[in-house]
């Protein structure tokens, strides 16, 4: 499928395709969205994502984005399942010395380098001026939410953790919608 004819829903399209927010696309698109409320614009984006046209360009655009996404960042299925997994064996282990304390930022494990949630440090001080001296050192660090992750994991393409299968006779198994196409 070519461009949209009304340039305003090829706009919207676009944006769509990138952010997922259909409320900002229609904004972005529709300059003069500045002037409604959040909630008509809602119902506008929906309306819009509700046209044949329309979503069949975002579904080509987002195919697009994907298949680029797939080439200059290595980004699929897959790699999507080893973080999902890396993540998951994360182990807090891993960044403690042998006596509890935490261990600098650059001895680990990359897995917790590029997936830590925040980290605060504060140094906790007794005494004023020239007697003033450090006591302590507060370190708060937030991981990853687990339940979160594992929930992600169940529903990756590759892994149908929640997919609601069906027994058949013969010790066979298949999806409700595996089912249905057998019967039609």
């Amino acid at each position: 499928m070519s461009k949209l004819k009304n340039p305003r829903h090829e706009a919207f399209a676009q944006q769509y395709a990138l952010t997922h927010n259909a409320s900002e696309a229609y904004r972005q698109a529709f300059k003069a969205a500045g002037r409604m409320k959040p909630a008509d614009i809602a119902s506008s984006a929906s309306r819009l994502l509700k046209n044949v046209n329309v979503a069949s360009r975002v579904s080509e655009l987002q195919e697009v984005v994907a298949k680029k996404a797939e080439e200059e960042f290595s980004v699929d299925a897959t790699y999507v399942l080893k973080r999902l997994v890396e993540i998951d064996q994360m182990d807090v282990a891993d960044i403690l010395a042998d006596d509890g304390s935490i261990l600098p930022v650059k001895q680990w494990p990359k897995a917790w380098r590029r997936t830590l949630s925040a980290m605060d440090v504060a140094e906790l001080w007794e005494g004023y001026g020239e007697e003033r001296e450090q006591t302590g050192l507060l370190k708060k660090i937030k991981w990853p939410d687990k339940v979160k992750n594992l929930e992600l994991l169940g529903k990756h393409v590759d892994v149908q953790a929640f997919k609601e299968r069906t027994e058949l006779s013969g010790g066979l198994s298949m999806t409700h919608e595996e089912a249905l196409d057998e019967l039609a």
